[in-house]
């Protein structure tokens, strides 16, 4: 059995509402480089009938315009509700596990021809690279910039048939620059609220979650810090109660069960691309964790 995510890009998504888009046409935009779409749960019960989870492999912008609902991102559950702008990057594993009848997003997708606002080097931070997703709680004046801007895009592409790319780029960038703006603001909000500690351990977790799968051990993430490794443990254990040594393994596994669960590589193969010594350490450290063999899980997944 074929436990990979279907990766939902633009011709998946074209496939599906195909035969419906005739009377979508009021609520989706696609094409090759950008797709817009202002929808309720209608269209997102007929992406549920695909049998999710899927994968993405573009940029994502989201605005909860009402309602609220249960989705998994990156294995993590997300109550999302309105009021929120999401973002998702490339890579993006989603399942969709339940939306209120009142449930309407307005999104944006960048498709991999899109012709980046952003030289190599110069993306907002929020989007390059180090962030996976994020879900942002913001205030009314946000939520309806945002939305302005996602509002203008849907004019200017609908006024031709061959819409003015230079104006789309610009107003992807805006709204690029909004959310990465709000995210910041948002992080920076956490950190003025946090202890010297909490700050430690956050961005403790931060590089954790960024490069467990290349480093196992907390030296790396002690000199990456500029601290010791007993100061970093002893702050990391007061803060959370658990040792670093944890959580790097939490999210290492969480990481291996990723792969296990959505492709078809082997133990082999991971163990490989995880930099462990060898598959049987690898297998060895897997059941001392899960209690199951990778073999064992993959079955049961």
């Amino acid at each position: 059995m074929n436990r990979q995510p279907q990766l939902m890009d633009v011709t998946r998504m074209r496939d599906i509402f195909t035969s419906r888009l005739s009377q979508l046409s009021e609520n989706i935009f696609l094409n090759s480089e950008l797709g817009i779409i202002r929808t309720d749960r209608q269209l997102f019960g007929m992406l549920k009938q695909q049998k999710p989870p899927f994968t993405i492999n573009d940029h994502r912008f989201g605005i909860i315009m009402s309602g609220e609902a249960e989705f998994n991102i990156n294995l993590q559950d997300r109550h999302l509700k309105r009021g929120t702008l999401i973002y998702i990057s490339p890579g993006t594993i989603i399942h969709i596990k339940h939306l209120s009848p009142d449930f309407r997003i307005y999104g944006m997708a960048l498709f991999s021809n899109f012709p980046m606002p952003f030289a190599h080097g110069q993306m907002p931070s929020a989007f390059n690279g180090q962030v996976r997703d994020f879900q942002l709680p913001v205030s009314e004046e946000a939520l309806s910039t945002a939305q302005h801007i996602l509002d203008t895009i849907w004019q200017v592409v609908h006024a031709t048939a061959d819409y003015h790319r230079p104006t789309v780029t610009a107003l992807v960038a805006a709204q690029m620059h909004h959310y990465d703006q709000l995210f910041r603001q948002h992080s920076d909000q956490l950190a003025n609220n946090s202890s010297r500690e909490q700050t430690t351990f956050n961005r403790f977790l931060q590089l954790v979650t960024q490069h467990c799968t290349e480093h196992h051990q907390i030296g790396y993430y002690a000199e990456r810090m500029c601290l010791t490794e007993r100061y970093l443990s002893t702050v990391i254990r007061q803060t959370s109660g658990t040792t670093a040594k944890d959580w790097i393994d939490r999210a290492l596994i969480t990481r291996i069960k990723i792969e296990l669960r959505h492709t078809d590589k082997s133990a082999a193969q991971i163990a490989e691309e995880m930099h462990f010594a060898n598959p049987s350490f690898f297998s060895k450290y897997f059941r001392r964790l899960t209690g199951m063999s990778p073999g064992e899980y993959k079955s049961i997944s």
